[in-house]
């Protein structure tokens, strides 16, 4: 696996031309998707925020399609350090594509979760908050996981009770580490499969309200 990954700049999807100044919600999707499968999402999502959606570094193998974060297959298939590759190419697309942003904030579907959680323990004072959608938190130690303790930083953690896809030692590994690095709202949806449903994006809307409140009252 290439150990540098590059975001491609010109498939992201933004919901406005206009967003500077504006607090910024990134959508990272999931395994064999693209930019436009979340953005489907925006009407569901609070006002008053720019929404960008990213196209995933590589491109998964023939017959899948669309784009993937790091392999789920073979010798790298879901690996940490997979993760943080593709997580490291997402900060240095930030750096570049968010320079005016006042606070940022993730939201990710299933390897889309998995790279916005690792991208929080990378820079955790990079992001106001994340939403992680049918996916996990990656197993091993980063360098500033012990500051991330120190911030606790809002997580939401949605997935579903019919979700078959995400392996369950690594939805355990998750449900014991989530709480003692974040401030977790964490929900688990009665006959969800990996997907997301509108019960699931009302929460989301809540939570993210929340977020843009605070910027508000900082």
């Amino acid at each position: 696996m290439s150990e540098n990954l590059t975001i491609d700049d010109t498939a992201t999807r933004w919901s406005s031309p206009d967003r500077g100044g504006m607090p910024l919600l990134v959508l990272l999707h999931g395994y064999g998707a693209d930019e436009h499968d979340l953005f489907g999402l925006v009407p569901y999502l609070p006002e008053g925020i720019a929404v960008a959606s990213v196209a995933a570094p590589l491109a998964p193998p023939w017959p899948m399609p669309g784009r993937s974060w790091y392999p789920i297959e073979g010798l790298d298939g879901r690996s940490s350090a997979a993760v943080t590759l593709a997580a490291e190419s997402f900060l240095r697309w930030l750096d570049t594509a968010a320079t005016e942003a006042p606070s940022i904030a993730l939201l990710g579907f299933s390897q889309g979760a998995a790279v916005s959680l690792q991208a929080l323990r990378l820079a955790p004072e990079r992001f106001g908050a994340v939403v992680a959608l049918s996916g996990y938190a990656s197993p091993g130690e980063l360098p500033n996981d012990e500051a991330l303790e120190e911030l606790r930083p809002p997580v939401f953690w949605g997935r579903g009770t019919h979700d078959d896809v995400i392996p369950p030692a690594l939805i355990d590994h998750t449900a014991q580490w989530l709480p003692t690095h974040s401030e977790l709202s964490g929900r688990v949806y009665t006959g969800l499969t990996h997907s997301i449903s509108e019960e699931e994006l009302i929460d989301v809307h809540r939570f993210l309200t929340k977020w843009l409140d605070g910027i508000a009252a900082s």
